[in-house]
């Protein structure tokens, strides 16, 4: 295939990593097999489950989704999510987009389309990143809400503080999917994450789509899990404290920085400066310098503003 055609070529690989999700499965492959865009295929692996997971996506691809599923086997053993997916990400060949895909949620039928319909409006060189809402359901698919809007625009500062890119409703073109090979995600920063981390530190384009693009279920093994009220979710990060997500902050930082000629110039500049700041002085003349360093409400900006003058 030429250059040429493989830009404008509207391939999507698919993305699973699998681990003991045979009870949601089912219904995942066949919203996949659903999708009204039909260039796809899905790569998977399975990271060392112990239940009917594997039997499971093999009967899938020996019958409804034949023809069109390839199990990447070049790594055995556990990986743990963030590492199954690096893997995946690695392991493919070049695309022109790439979606994740969880083991447990299902797919509009159009989710494919709407994405591709935004993303292949951008050049093909910039690095893009789309992503969406969710309905949040209960393990049977009832649904008790739809996940947050954006109050404000994604970019790079507030990518540091908070993701807005859940990962099943991702999907990335060729740019940012070459920045992630063979650039795994820090330790406690998944896949999605990093995928956003690393398209807006590149300069390059976030989209968020307002609508409701999947069924995010909501069951007692969900790796990361939502949760509508924001009560809860304060009073959980109150309960962790700020070690933690600092720790992962910083982290964040000093690999982003590991990597500088994957950086844009006012992104460079950004990590230097909060690299750099040591004392509570010098964070404070970060904060001001850098007024989008925020999350998407006035309350979490302000917990994390005082986290951070106070980290060490």
């Amino acid at each position: 295939m030429t250059q040429k055609r493989a830009e404008s070529s509207r391939q999507v690989a698919i993305l699973l990593s699998l681990y003991n999700g045979e009870t949601y499965l089912d219904a995942q492959l066949a919203s996949i097999l659903a999708q009204t865009h039909p260039d796809w295929t899905l790569y998977w692996r399975d990271d060392a489950s112990t239940d009917l997971s594997r039997d499971r996506m093999r009967a899938f691809a020996e019958g409804p989704g034949q023809g069109r599923c390839v199990e990447i086997t070049t790594r055995h053993g556990r990986l743990g999510v963030a590492g199954s997916y690096a893997h995946l990400l690695d392991a493919i060949p070049d695309t022109p987009y790439v979606a994740f895909a969880d083991q447990d949620d299902i797919w509009e039928p159009q989710k494919l389309e709407w994405a591709l319909d935004a993303v292949s409006r951008r050049p093909a060189e910039k690095p893009t990143l789309y992503c969406a809402r969710q309905y949040l359901t209960d393990a049977d698919l009832v649904i008790f809400q739809e996940s947050a809007p954006l109050r404000c625009r994604p970019d790079f500062p507030a990518s540091l503080t908070q993701n807005i890119a859940t990962g099943h409703t991702i999907l990335l073109n060729a740019a940012t999917h070459s920045l992630m090979r063979n650039t795994p995600p820090p330790p406690s920063v998944l896949h999605d994450w990093w995928a956003y981390l690393l398209t807006a530190a590149a300069g390059g384009e976030v989209i968020f789509d307002n609508r409701c693009v999947s069924y995010y279920r909501q069951h007692a093994h969900n790796t990361v899990g939502a949760t509508g009220s924001f009560i809860r979710r304060a009073w959980a990060a109150c309960r962790r404290g700020p070690k933690v997500f600092m720790t992962i902050f910083h982290s964040n930082v000093t690999h982003l920085l590991n990597n500088p000629e994957n950086l844009s110039a006012p992104a460079r500049h950004l990590l230097t400066d909060i690299a750099a700041a040591r004392t509570f002085r010098a964070r404070l003349r970060t904060l001001f310098r850098y007024p989008s360093l925020r999350r998407q409400r006035f309350s979490e900006t302000t917990v994390f503003r005082i986290w951070y003058l106070l980290s060490r």
